[in-house]
């Protein structure tokens, strides 16, 4: 076995593991990352595409903005589309803030280069992964690696693991609640090789549900559809998927383009908050400790945000004030209920539930009405645009 001590142990490298163990490095803090994924599947995942505005700040201050800065897409507002029309909200104009549109899988790959440059310790490929003792001041990970038994003592263990990792199924069931919500309806999302036709994100209710149009690039299309959570990819061939996009995207004087669909898949839709994101020497960051629909663009900011604090906490630890983090768990599941509620709100907006027959017309024209509302009150665009461009960390 190969023993190896760290101040910090993270479980995995998704963008939360990864930038908590760039925030740590630039403060000073040593940290080992344990991935039971390769490098390549962890650099090939295709997810959320939209930074807050102080996501863009944190990435910016520890040297990562280089790329966002040249090829990310600042956005001043977005789009609300109903009855046919369009409405600009413009974030800009109600708060002075904005976001920028640029692919986690970029984030990520931003992050493994400066860990490959620094010569940070990532274990990519590491089975079995296992945690221990963490009601001690000395917990453990245990893997194997390349055929290797290793064992990592630390201060502390962080579980960026995701919501199927090991570190939150490790807390007592007794001492957890998990709190959790599915939706009757999925995304089908897909990636296209046209040019955005659109300048800004649109967010549209039809009657035959939601569609949206984003982006990844000048040359990337990133559109998504409302469908069954039965629907399978082989229901939704491309000729179907661009009719429906016609369809719900569709205003007069603006078109469409097609372009070839490079990736497509269907997403479910869920809401999950654990009830605690601290325990004894373990933390939990990003997806292992919440998640939330896509329709908020809050999942990747979620985490940044967690690291964000969570860094700032251990480093004050380490300066011997043990304030933020004995307060983290609680400061965090706090500010992930109010990105919760938004989520949920952005959600229940703008999807058709179908599974109230009798409810389903009232409730249809119920959102109509509350788009009205929306869209025609400049207190309630400029609570959206604080909500959406994301809350202080």
């Amino acid at each position: 076995m190969s023993p190896e001590n760290t101040r910090v142990a993270i479980i995995g490298a998704g963008p939360a593991g990864l930038l908590l163990s760039w925030a740590l490095r630039d403060a000073g803090i040593d940290s080992i990352v344990v991935e039971n994924r390769s490098q390549d599947y962890v650099l090939a995942r295709i997810r959320a595409g939209v930074l807050e505005q102080s996501a863009v700040e944190t990435l910016t201050r520890l040297g990562l903005g280089e790329r966002i800065r040249t090829e990310g897409l600042e956005h001043d507002g977005i789009y609300l589309q109903f009855r046919g029309e369009r409405h600009h909200v413009d974030f800009q104009e109600l708060i002075g803030r904005s976001v920028t549109v640029y692919g986690q899988q970029e984030v990520v790959k931003d992050l493994i280069a400066a860990h490959n440059a620094a010569g940070s310790t990532i274990y990519y490929e590491a089975a079995d992964v296992a945690v221990h003792d963490l009601e001690s001041s000395a917990p453990r990970v245990t893997f194997t690696h390349a055929g290797e038994a290793h064992e990592i003592t630390a201060d502390f263990v962080v579980g960026a693991d995701g919501f199927h990792g090991v570190c939150r199924a490790s807390i007592p069931r007794e001492a957890i609640t998990l709190y959790d919500r599915s939706y009757p309806y999925a995304w089908l999302g897909i990636l296209a090789n046209v040019a955005p036709s659109t300048d800004e994100l649109i967010y549209a209710l039809h009657e035959d549900g939601f569609a949206m149009h984003s982006m990844r690039s000048p040359h990337v299309s990133r559109l998504y559809l409302q469908v069954d959570t039965a629907d399978s990819l082989d229901q939704w061939p491309d000729e179907r998927i661009w009719e429906n996009l016609h369809a719900r995207l569709g205003v007069p004087g603006w078109t469409l383009q097609e372009g070839e669909i490079t990736d497509k898949s269907i997403t479910p839709m869920r809401s999950f908050v654990a009830s605690r994101l601290a325990y004894g020497s373990l933390f939990l960051a990003g997806d292992a400790g919440h998640i939330v629909p896509p329709t908020g663009a809050k999942g990747l900011n979620s985490a940044i945000a967690d690291v964000t604090m969570l860094a700032a906490a251990l480093a004050a630890h380490y300066a011997d004030d043990d304030a933020l983090l004995s307060g983290y768990g609680e400061a965090a599941l706090r500010r992930q209920w109010r990105v919760q509620q938004f989520s949920q709100w952005m959600t229940d907006l703008l999807h058709r539930n179908r599974t109230d027959l009798q409810t389903m017309e009232f409730d249809y024209q119920s959102q109509l009405g509350r788009l009205d509302y929306v869209t025609g009150s400049v207190h309630a665009q400029r609570e959206l645009a604080e909500q959406y461009s994301g809350l202080p960390f």
